[in-house]
């Protein structure tokens, strides 16, 4: 998608984030597989959020974490509920965790053959994360450090 205008997240500590006018952007960098279980990028109160999220990290100077950070923050500005901001940021930290540290499942593709709309290991990795994590969110408070602790926890170890 190309942006046809610009548009902006104020954090609450001030900093803006901007997505500018011809951005292009392909979502929230949730992985495809959880797209099921939280909704699609372009879709939702959380949708601009993602684009902003999307433009942020093609920005070297921007480190992960903080447009992590503020994608839950932009979440919940948009009017998302508590419980789909901290699945929706769970679900960015996963797409991360899954491109930075790299999960392997996939080596064991040929063992078995694929079937039409099946998920492949990676994907089943990715969402047996995400449930787990989902579960573990559910019984948490709403406080921003206290899921970063959590989705930590069960990413990071």
């Amino acid at each position: 998608m190309r942006l046809l205008e610009t548009f902006w997240y104020t954090d609450p500590s001030g900093r803006r984030w901007e997505a500018p006018k011809g951005a292009v952007t392909n979502g929230a960098t949730i992985p495809r597989t959880l797209w099921s279980s939280v909704g699609s990028p372009f879709t939702g109160r959380y949708r601009r959020a993602a684009i902003i999220h999307d433009v942020a990290l093609r920005n070297a100077a921007i480190v992960r974490d903080d447009a992590d950070s503020m994608f839950f923050l932009a979440c919940m500005a948009g009017g998302c509920a508590p419980l789909e901001c901290k699945l929706l940021y769970a679900g960015v930290r996963i797409g991360s965790w899954a491109t930075l540290f790299g999960i392997h499942a996939d080596d064991w593709i040929g063992i078995a053959p694929a079937l039409p709309g099946q998920h492949g290991p990676t994907d089943l990795e990715i969402r047996a994360r995400f449930t787990l994590l989902a579960t573990a969110l559910r019984a948490t408070s709403d406080d921003f450090a206290t899921v970063r602790a959590v989705v930590s926890h069960h990413l990071d170890g």
